[in-house]
């Protein structure tokens, strides 16, 4: 009996002779019209799911991702196989990111995989409006929801795009949705009930351990684990600095192990990588910055050191263990003492109502048409730049606001030949523009350094031309450029009526994060002290009921729970009390709140206080053992 086409299509370009479960369905519903909800457990063969229809449906698939290095392996993977496919993301040079676009033009290419930052520029979505757009795959979907475990203010946007883009079908793929967050992508894509697809999260070859334990045991337990197993094995830490410390108790004691964490320079996190992935370390001791994209299919352990942040964090990082399918251990290390620094990092995240409507004033006086530093903003009103990103995007969302473009504001300029030799080739009129711009630009020892809007204000010039001007010289070998101080544009939208009550909104957000979040958190401490069967209680907060207890955790083998242990944290001392109040002497205009001086006195580092150098003081994180609330009710009685 013949093969069906897409099972044909599937061998010839895939290499697979069947479809695993799921992505038949996918399949179909989008090739059928509908726009679809693919909720896989990481490692389910998602990504298949929106490459193959791409293949067969007239117009170009754009896939939207978060993930750099993801998107350039599956590009690379694809090309192999011989699919038209490209990236478009910030590591991009100017003459590569127009070959992109040729190719979008003239119908070439079938899959383009995009960063959502992407999607704020209005010229970006000006070009996508003239193409034969037949899909548009969103990857990491649970980010569109502000109640999902790791929400990114540029997802709540795509809805409406695709709805402006008249995108024929969409696909939302994540590993991680709880029944709410999946409603949530379903209203916003419009997504049929009957159109989610969700596979089971129950792993039978993942066996799920949970060992109480106080913050001093945790080491040498973590040793005689290694040294009793074999294999492949992923050690999460919170924090940058636990990850070098646990890892180099590793190699004192005979273990291959390497820390892999943001703070490490990228040759450092790459070969630490390669390493593991060849083998050659055993064990990765990393933050959650470890792991996505991350395809080993042979590890054998996943060690949670500290509590993760939520049941979807912990989802997904035990997932990847065990992808091979043979039996491997996942074991939570629960320590309540890992709360303290969780649930301060959700706290350092809120602005307060005053920051909250300093910034609303600040940002609605620019102008009708104005453009803003993520960086500046968030110095200026001591909000994080994650936090800021959300705020305009809230207001985007009311209507209040719209992105225009991304631009540099500053260019350093080397010329590589002799300016009169560089402009020869040119007529009057432009020989007397670049004279015009190079004379307005600021000379160092090696480079002239233009800020486009003073070059602009010099001359008289558009700065859009000035950049075309400078970009294009770039281009034709006549000169070097670097970039920095990018900036996004906006225009006004409409009146935003009165600024308190718009203030008050979103500060009504920020708290109702900020509740969600922590409750999240108290989720990871009911997994360690649940009483009954642990894969059950993980597959029941996915909206999965398993028909009976797994079999293969430690409540299924009889192993009751216990309290995860927590030390109660003195109160701050005479010697302590006396630093805080040399420092609120020292008079720092980062630390004026008493909100701004309970995030320092618990180590968490805002944009204020990275700028005052604030962070290398010796009363920094004086107090992070003790509770945000509390450090905050101190900090207010201090006045």
């Amino acid at each position: 009996m013949a093969d069906d086409p897409l099972i044909q299509l599937l061998r010839e370009r895939f290499g697979h002779g069947v479809f695993r479960g799921g992505q038949r369905e996918v399949v179909e519903g989008l090739l059928d019209g509908r726009s679809m909800l693919a909720v896989f457990p990481t490692g389910g063969g998602k990504s298949l799911c929106y490459q193959l229809p791409a293949l067969l449906l007239e117009g170009v698939t754009l896939v939207v991702s978060p993930l750099i290095a993801l998107m350039k392996d599956q590009v690379d993977a694809l090309r192999a196989k011989g699919v038209a496919a490209a990236r478009l993301d910030s590591t991009l040079e100017p003459a590569a990111y127009e070959e992109v676009m040729k190719s979008l033009g003239d119908g070439s290419l079938k899959l383009l995989y995009v960063a959502p930052e992407r999607l704020s520029n209005e010229g970006f979505r000006a070009r996508l409006k003239k193409l034969n757009i037949a899909l548009v795959a969103i990857d990491e979907a649970h980010c569109i929801s502000e109640w999902g475990h790791n929400f990114r203010p540029d997802y709540l946007k795509l809805a409406k795009l695709c709805r402006d883009l008249k995108v024929p079908r969409v696909l939302c793929l994540t590993a991680t949705a709880t029944p709410a967050v999946a409603k949530d992508i379903r209203k916003g894509f419009r997504i049929a009930k009957e159109d989610h697809v969700q596979l089971s999260f129950h792993r039978s070859n993942l066996d799920l351990k949970v060992t109480p334990l106080a913050a001093t045991e945790r080491k040498r337990h973590l040793l005689e684990r290694l040294r009793g197993s074999e294999g492949a094995a992923v050690v999460y830490v919170t924090l940058q600095h636990t990850a070098e410390d646990v890892a180099t108790f590793l190699q004192k004691n005979g273990l291959a192990a390497q820390a892999y964490h943001a703070g490490l320079p990228d040759e450092f996190r790459a070969a630490a990588q390669e390493g593991f992935m060849a083998g050659k370390t055993r064990v990765i001791v990393a933050t959650i910055a470890f792991g996505m994209g991350i395809d080993k299919a042979d590890i054998r352990a996943v060690y949670h050191y500290n509590l993760p942040k939520s049941l979807e964090n912990y989802t997904q990082e035990t997932g990847r263990a065990g992808r091979d399918g043979l039996l491997s251990s996942c074991e939570l290390l629960a320590c309540g003492d890992d709360l303290v620094t969780l649930e301060n990092f959700i706290h350092g995240d809120t602005p307060s109502p005053a920051a909250t409507r300093h910034f609303i004033d600040h940002v609605l006086r620019l102008g009708k048409e104005f453009d803003l530093s993520t960086y500046e903003l968030s110095t200026v009103n001591d909000i994080r730049p994650l936090v800021v990103e959300t705020m305009l995007t809230y207001l985007e969302l009311e209507g209040v606001i719209e992105a225009t473009r991304k631009f540099w504001s500053s260019y350093q300029v080397r010329l590589l030949r002799d300016l009169e030799k560089v402009l020869a080739g040119y007529d009057a009129r432009r020989k007397t523009f670049l004279r015009k711009i190079f004379a307005a630009g600021k000379e160092g020892r090696s480079w002239l350094t233009f800020e486009i809007a003073e070059v602009a204000r010099a001359t008289g010039e558009d700065s859009q031309r000035i950049t075309a001007a400078l970009l294009y010289l770039e281009e034709a070998g006549d000169l070097a450029l670097k970039k920095s101080g990018i900036r996004q544009g906006y225009r006004v939208r409409k009146d935003p009526g009165d600024l308190r009550e718009l203030a008050a909104r979103l500060d009504e957000q920020f708290r109702k994060r900020e509740a969600a979040d922590l409750s999240r958190l108290r989720q990871v401490v009911e997994l360690a002290e649940q009483p009954g069967c642990l894969t059950g209680f993980v597959t029941g907060h996915f909206g999965e009921t398993l028909a009976a207890p797994c079999g293969h955790c430690d409540r299924c083998r009889g192993i009751p729970p216990q309290p995860v242990p927590r030390t109660k944290a003195p109160d701050p001392d005479e010697h302590e009390i006396g630093m805080i109040r040399d420092l609120q002497e020292q008079g720092h205009a980062a630390l004026k709140t008493p909100r701004q001086l309970a995030r320092f006195l618990c180590g968490i580092s805002s944009p204020a206080v990275t700028r005052a150098r604030l962070s290398r003081h010796d009363a920094f994180g004086l107090l992070e053992r003790l509770p945000f609330s509390e450090v905050l009710e101190f900090s207010e009685h201090l006045r």
